[in-house]
């Protein structure tokens, strides 16, 4: 199959029909559905059945946490390319997947686009402040992380486990990770491909979140040049405040 696009949930009855809904409509069918759950004790995983996705396959069981069970998702993919598409977010139309194949057909490393914010009803509230870049390479994440880890995808055979030593950003060290073994990058284009529910874990744990990808960016970028980078930041979010009065 082409793609495995992966849910992992825990307890996430809230917010988990949106994604379900979304994955169920899109109108190309050549993917196989992971979800892997952490043992909800909500109704979880009755929200799943109830969902009736041909495709689906559902793991529930104790995990370390979030990367943890990525990592069990890595390990049980069969498809081409893995989409992560966490609990609460959703591809933002019916047509999305399909978007992505035809630039499957070149079989390049990686696929990405933009991304878009929405609330927990589900309303588009604007687009995420990090633009996807139209050319993308390791280096791109210098300036942070530019593409939204829902709207990366990549070829699994390039997907290592991700390092459980980052409880927060383990994604942004994981898609590093992928670019650096990459050859071929291919941008969908500027409409949004993923709806990003703003609400999620590295929101809660914005600051824990932003001190591991400083960790990181120093391992990869060094450490000098990743401080002066974020004096470039600080005036970054003081323009975007400045704005928005």
């Amino acid at each position: 199959m082409l793609f495995s696009i992966i849910t992992v949930t825990y307890n996430a009855g809230k917010v988990l029909s949106a994604t379900l809904k979304s994955v169920n409509e899109q109108s190309f069918r050549d993917f196989e559905y992971l979800i892997i759950d952490g043992a909800s004790t909500d109704d979880t995983l009755s929200l799943v059945e109830q969902a009736r996705i041909p495709a689906a396959t559902v793991w529930s069981e104790p995990d370390k946490g979030l990367y943890d069970a990525m990592n069990k998702a890595i390990d049980r993919a069969k498809g081409q390319y893995l989409i992560f598409l966490n609990a609460g977010d959703a591809f933002a139309t019916a047509e999305t997947l399909a978007l992505i194949a035809m630039k499957a057909q070149d079989k390049p490393d990686v696929i990405y686009g933009q991304t878009q914010l929405v609330d927990a009803t589900g309303k588009v509230v604007g687009m995420r402040h990090l633009t996807a870049p139209e050319h993308l390479s390791w280096q791109s994440f210098k300036d942070g992380m530019l593409v939204c880890h829902q709207a990366f995808i990549a070829r699994r055979e390039l997907c290592p486990h991700y390092d459980l030593n980052y409880r927060f950003s383990a994604d942004y060290d994981w898609c590093i990770k992928v670019l650096r073994k990459s050859d071929s990058c291919a941008y969908v284009g500027d409409e949004p491909i993923i709806s990003y529910l703003s609400e999620g874990l590295t929101t809660e744990n914005h600051k824990k979140s932003l001190r591991e990808r400083y960790r990181i960016m120093c391992h990869y970028y060094g450490t000098v040049p990743t401080m002066l980078r974020h004096v470039k930041f600080a005036c970054r979010h003081l323009m975007r405040k400045f704005r928005a009065q």
